[in-house]
């Protein structure tokens, strides 16, 4: 029986079309150029008081959701309609990797790790959602057919895969670390303002806004290591991909547009917020560089 398509030719894509995406995704950096231009970023620190504001966690979960089903979604059709008998290992394995990834950042930490979440605009919940289906077409129109489609097409890269994995698995954990240490700052909050209701025998204030200065791990020398660690993991994943997986390649680059000028303006909040004297030599979020 023919696989369902949500949307006839794009979900999943043809081969013409995923070619079409897959290239276009090239060049997503041109578009992000305009977070040079402002620090207006209504999500997180950097969240404003408007009516149009999404409840944090559920908006955060329905639009960081979309990249890691529409990968899956293609890898269970694609092959059918192009008449192929199944896909690599090393396919799955990529597709494992891109789908544990987002399981933590997506449903875990919104659902059942994050003490509480900024809520969110609008405008930052549709141009997540886009980038998470592009995204997703990309990725996975590449893993599900329409890229290597045999064993063979792997032979000779076991080491180089097996580098890349270990690399992403402490990648993974390394962001999974410094997230953390940002849930403990309100974990904390919470804790001692439930002490304190108790014993006042008053209501429990909210913490969503309270924010201190990360001091563990890689936060001695920048300000925002999981987005440091969250690249490293896409990098070790491109060289499991290969040199040549362009999709791959364009996720990488287009976190790096995205996330890096988002890091400057956060540095710049907690400047303001601390003082230069209390964030001191840190750097944004390469050590020592920038």
């Amino acid at each position: 029986m023919p696989s369902l398509q949500l949307v006839p030719g794009l979900i999943p894509p043809s081969r013409e079309t995923w070619e079409t995406i897959a290239y276009a995704w090239q060049f997503f950096p041109i578009f992000t150029a305009i977070q040079w231009l402002t620090d207006f970023y209504p999500q997180g620190k950097t969240s404003i008081a408007s009516k149009y504001n999404l409840p944090g966690k559920w908006a955060w979960l329905l639009m960081e959701s979309p990249g890691f089903l529409t990968v899956l979604y293609c890898m269970f059709t694609i092959p059918e309609r192009e008449g192929l008998p199944g896909l690599p290992w090393a396919n799955w394995t990529m597709a494992g990797m891109y789908t544990i990834h987002y399981i933590y950042r997506a449903i875990l930490s919104p659902l059942y790790l994050n003490p509480s979440m900024s809520p969110i605009h609008p405008l930052v919940f549709v141009c997540a959602f886009a980038w998470q289906v592009t995204n997703g077409l990309s990725l996975g129109g590449w893993l599900g057919g329409y890229g290597p489609t045999t064993v063979h097409d792997w032979a000779g890269r076991l080491y180089e895969i097996e580098i890349g994995m270990v690399l992403w698995g402490w990648s993974l954990m390394g962001n999974i670390f410094h997230d953390d240490d940002l849930r403990e700052i309100r974990r904390s909050a919470a804790r001692r303002q439930q002490a304190q209701a108790e014993k006042d025998g008053k209501p429990v204030e909210g913490v969503d806004k309270l924010y201190m200065m990360p001091k563990n791990g890689l936060f001695h020398y920048v300000l925002y290591p999981h987005y440091l660690c969250e690249w490293c993991e896409w990098a070790a994943f491109w060289l499991v991909g290969g040199i040549n997986c362009v999709p791959a390649r364009s996720f990488l680059i287009n976190e790096i547009a995205t996330m890096l000028p988002r890091a400057l303006t956060g540095k710049r909040w907690y400047l303001e917020k601390f003082g230069k004297e209390r964030v001191g030599n840190r750097k944004a979020i390469i050590p020592g560089i920038l």
